[in-house]
């Protein structure tokens, strides 16, 4: 497997994905949070806290992992090369984690440099380290398991069809109703709202964003996450016969 996470890294970063993944991420988030007016702009918010970057990161991410994820195992399909992927030394649940971990190692190392943030926060407060770190970490903890989530979304999509953007656009559906989705229908439902707000991710992002680490988040998303590993590996498995 290890062999494998390598050659996803070095895939991600012999060709412009991997360099434009990080860029994209950090000009929009760079744009919203600092220079466009809205919202989401902290200069305007009045707070010294980073929550409209952790309410803004979600939609990026919505679409930026998918873009990620969709060649895995879509190109690998296209280009006949799966067949030479199933003949290695490797079991299907190590192809799918090596797979899974490649994209997840690039979206962090996009994830990291958005710490200065933090800094400037702090440095900048009034007063200077007026900033409430116990939030920002447990949004930044949440934010890892959220994006481990949208990950083996996007893994599972690009195993169901050789086209890229089909993949793309059925992971970005399937993200996009498990974030934003059962919210909404939960203000469609008064009396069962709570039940079903909390199968969407964003009741339980939110639940982390609040400084506590509740054991039931931290379950949800990794039981969202081994779901669609494991769909993942049972379409290979029926792909490979």
């Amino acid at each position: 497997m290890k062999a494998l996470l390598l050659r996803e890294i070095k895939s991600f970063f012999g060709s412009p994905i991997g360099y434009l993944v990080i860029a994209i991420f950090l000009i929009l988030n760079g744009l919203f949070l600092w220079v466009f007016d809205g919202e989401f702009n902290i200069l305007n918010s009045g707070f010294a806290d980073l929550s409209p970057f952790f309410k803004l990161a979600p939609w990026i991410l919505i679409f930026l992992i998918p873009a990620v994820t969709m060649r895995s195992f879509s190109d690998e399909k296209k280009q006949g090369t799966i067949e030479l992927l199933f003949t290695k030394p490797l079991s299907i649940w190590e192809i799918v984690n090596g797979k899974f971990f490649g994209a997840l190692l690039l979206i962090i190392m996009a994830l990291l440099p958005t710490y200065i943030y933090v800094w400037i926060i702090s440095y900048f407060g009034n007063p200077p380290g007026n900033i409430d770190m116990g939030s920002t970490l447990g949004s930044y903890f949440g934010l890892l398991f959220l994006i481990g989530a949208y990950s083996a979304i996007g893994i599972f999509t690009s195993s169901l069809s050789d086209n890229q953007i089909i993949a793309f656009i059925i992971a970005v559906f399937i993200c996009f109703i498990f974030y934003f989705g059962f919210d909404g229908i939960a203000n469609m439902f008064a009396e069962n709202s709570r039940i079903i707000a909390t199968i969407g991710m964003d009741f339980h992002f939110r639940s982390m964003s609040r400084g506590v680490i509740d054991t039931r988040d931290v379950i949800y998303f990794i039981s969202i996450t081994v779901l669609f590993l494991s769909m993942t590996v049972f379409q290979l498995k029926r792909l490979r016969g």
